[in-house]
C-alpha cells in the first residue's frame, strides 16, 4: 500500500532571545538557508522594522509593548494563511505571547518551531554597548535591563516551545550553514508521510478553528454583563434620589457596589466602553476576555471602584 505524502507546507518560525542576542542575524541566516534549500514557499520575515517601529519607543512602557505585540500578531495572523514560511523576528520573550503564536499556527494547520538565541546577559549587554558606540540601533540602558529581567526563556516542556532549536551565537557565531540552522531547515522542508515521526504539522482543533467565535462570544458576554451592572446602578440611584449608594448586591458571589456620589448614565456608559476596550487589548498578550457573566461582572465592579475612587 503506497505511503501517503504531504508536500512541504507553510510554517511559522518564532525567533526568541534576549535583547541584542543576535536574533535578526539568525532570522536572516535562516531565510538564506531556506532559499539555498530551494523551497517553493515564499519566505517572509516579520519584525519591528517592517512597520518602522523604534525599539526604544516600542518597549518604553506596557501599553506601547502591548501595541507592538498586537501589531506583530495581527500581521502573523494575516500571513500564515498564505503559501509561505513566516519568520517572526522579535523578542517574543513572554511565554503567553508565544502560546498565542502557536495557536495561530495550529489554527492554520502548519509547521511551527522556536529558534532560540541563547546568549548570557553580560554578552548581550556588551553587544548593546558596542552598537551604541557604532551609532547602530540599540536599547536604552533602562529599557534593556527591564527586558532582560522580564525575559521568559523557552522550555521544551511547553508544547508552544517545541520543536526548540537553540543557537549559541557568542560561542559558535551565526552562519547560514550552522548545524542548528540545518536542523531547522530540515524540519521546515522535509516531506511528511504517514510514517514520519520527527516532523509534526499542527492540526486545527474545534477550539482553534472556532477561536474567533469564542472571542466573539466572550465579548458578547462581557457587553451583556457590564450593561447589567450599569442598569443596576442606575436603578439603585433612582431609588436613592441622588444620595450615596452602599451595598448594591448583584449576587452572593459578587462584590457589593459602593458609590459615594451620583454617577450619571453617560459617565457609566463611558466607563463601560473603556473597560471593554481595555479588556480586549489585554487579551492580546494575556488571558482572553472572561467568557462567563459572573467573572465579567466581578472585573467590571472592581474597575468601577478603582475609577470612581470607592471601595
Amino acid at each position: 500500500m503506497p505511503t501517503s505524502l504531504i508536500a512541504p507546507q507553510m510554517a511559522l518560525v518564532v525567533i526568541c532571545g534576549q535583547p541584542c542576542s543576535g536574533k535578526s542575524t539568525a532570522a536572516l541566516c535562516l531565510a538564506e538557508a531556506l532559499k539555498e534549500s530551494n523551497v517553493k514557499q515564499a519566505i517572509r520575515i516579520i519584525d519591528e522594522t517592517s512597520f518602522h517601529l523604534d525599539r526604544n519607543q516600542s518597549y518604553a512602557n506596557m501599553p506601547a509593548e502591548k501595541n507592538l505585540r498586537g501589531v506583530l500578531r495581527s500581521e502573523v495572523d494575516r500571513s500564515v494563511s498564505r503559501d509561505s514560511i513566516v519568520i517572526v523576528d522579535s523578542l517574543n520573550s513572554i511565554k503567553g505571547y508565544r502560546y498565542e503564536l502557536w495557536c495561530l499556527a495550529r489554527g492554520a494547520g502548519i509547521r511551527y518551531c522556536v529558534l532560540y538565541c541563547g546568549v548570557e546577559e553580560t554578552h548581550c549587554r556588551k553587544w548593546n554597548e558596542e552598537r551604541r558606540e557604532k551609532a547602530e540601533a540599540n536599547y536604552d540602558d533602562k529599557i534593556f535591563e527591564d527586558l532582560v529581567r522580564r525575559f521568559e526563556r523557552p522550555d521544551s516542556k511547553n508544547r508552544w516551545d517545541v520543536p526548540l532549536f537553540e543557537l549559541r551565537p557568542h560561542e559558535d557565531g551565526i552562519e547560514t550553514r550552522s548545524a542548528v540552522l540545518g536542523d531547522a531547515v530540515l524540519f521546515l522542508t522535509k516531506t511528511v508521510n504517514s510514517r514520519s515521526r520527527d516532523v509534526k504539522i499542527l492540526q486545527p482543533t474545534i477550539a482553534t478553528q472556532s477561536n474567533r467565535f469564542s472571542e466573539a462570544n466572550s465579548l458578547y458576554e462581557l457587553d451583556k454583563a457590564t450593561q447589567e451592572v450599569v442598569s443596576a446602578i442606575v436603578e439603585a440611584q433612582a431609588q436613592a434620589m441622588g444620595g450615596p449608594l452602599n451595598g448594591i448586591s448583584l449576587g452572593q458571589e459578587l462584590p457589593t457596589i459602593n458609590i459615594s456620589r451620583s454617577v450619571g448614565l453617560p459617565e457609566l456608559q463611558r466607563l463601560r466602553r473603556t473597560f471593554i476596550k481595555l479588556t480586549g487589548q489585554t487579551s492580546l498578550s494575556g488571558p482572553p476576555p472572561p467568557s462567563d457573566a459572573e467573572s465579567a461582572k466581578r472585573m467590571f465592579i472592581d474597575y468601577l471602584h478603582r475609577e470612581l475612587g470607592t471601595a
